[in-house]
């Protein structure tokens, strides 16, 4: 594993993703560490009005999930990288899902043609088109992906520049997160739900970003998780998921609810979220991992 990250934390300095730049604001002290401690669940209670609220013990407290009062991560500056315009090569066992010149790797959930918009190099999101999803299938993999959120800021908390991308039914948020609060367990780079990232590595809008994720599947016996998955998460060449094991899913399920594990196939799309927010995403290349 050391070696592993090691590796990503060089690939992570040399990918493309544009020059560093500088938090101007300070956040509150670190929090919400991505460990395992940090997901225990404690009981859900149920308002009058019967909404599920939901809640973890953490290092910092207890909280409801999706609690904008929890602790945030702190923020940092991500390394300098060359420029925004130059994007790095994919290694050569790796399966190219997107390279800037056609979606013909992609459809939507439905089986139609991708409608996403292609651009110089990028595809972006289309409101109201649906979720994007890679016609192959995958399980445990190395997954990385470059995604822009929009330079004119518009809206705040979730509504601004709300995009994810999904390995099986589990989602690293895609957010612009500089300067921009909302719940840490939905931040960019959080786990959607399940766990904050270590740090804030957030780039400026409209400037290219980089995730490199290592997934391990679940394994299912029945309708029982008997192995539960496993993410780390780069961003911007800095570690923010360290080896998190999930302990339930991470759809919305309502303000202050998740989802619990569903039974899956070994094998899913990988999937890019349409949150009506136009998302710009590039350089999109897989490596399957044996479980």
């Amino acid at each position: 594993m050391k070696a592993i990250l090691s590796w990503l934390l060089i690939c992570g300095m040399m990918v493309t993703v544009g020059c560093a730049s500088h938090a101007k604001k300070e956040t509150q002290k670190v929090g919400g560490a991505s460990t395992a401690s940090e997901t225990k669940k404690a009981e859900p209670t149920k308002t009058a009005d019967g909404q599920i609220i939901q809640y973890v013990d953490t290092p910092t407290g207890r909280w409801m999930i999706h609690d904008e009062n929890r602790p945030a991560p702190k923020v940092i500056t991500p390394g300098t990288c060359s420029t925004q315009t130059e994007v790095g090569t994919a290694p050569s066992d790796a399966i190219v899902l997107f390279d800037g010149k056609d979606l013909s790797h992609w459809t939507h959930a439905n089986g139609q043609p991708a409608k996403w918009t292609l651009g110089d190099g990028y595809m972006e999101t289309v409101k109201g088109a649906g979720m994007l999803q890679s016609k192959e299938s995958f399980g445990s993999c190395q997954l990385h992906v470059e995604f822009a959120t929009p330079s004119t800021v518009s809206g705040s908390s979730q509504g601004r520049g709300n995009s994810g991308v999904f390995l099986m039914d589990y989602e690293v948020q895609v957010l612009d997160s500089y300067e921009n609060k909302t719940y840490p367990d939905g931040q960019c780079a959080a786990l959607y739900g399940r766990s904050v990232p270590l740090v804030n590595a957030c780039r400026k809008p409209g400037e290219w970003q980089s995730y490199d994720i290592i997934f391990h599947r679940p394994i299912f016996k029945g309708k029982e998780v008997v192995r539960k998955p496993t993410f780390t998460v780069i961003h911007n060449g800095v570690l923010v998921q360290d080896h998190v094991e999930l302990t339930g899913g991470t759809q919305w399920n309502g303000p202050h609810a998740i989802s619990d594990f569903r039974p899956h196939p070994d094998k899913m799309p990988i999937q890019l979220q349409d949150h009506s927010n136009p998302v710009r995403f590039r350089n999109i290349w897989v490596r399957p991992l044996a479980d």
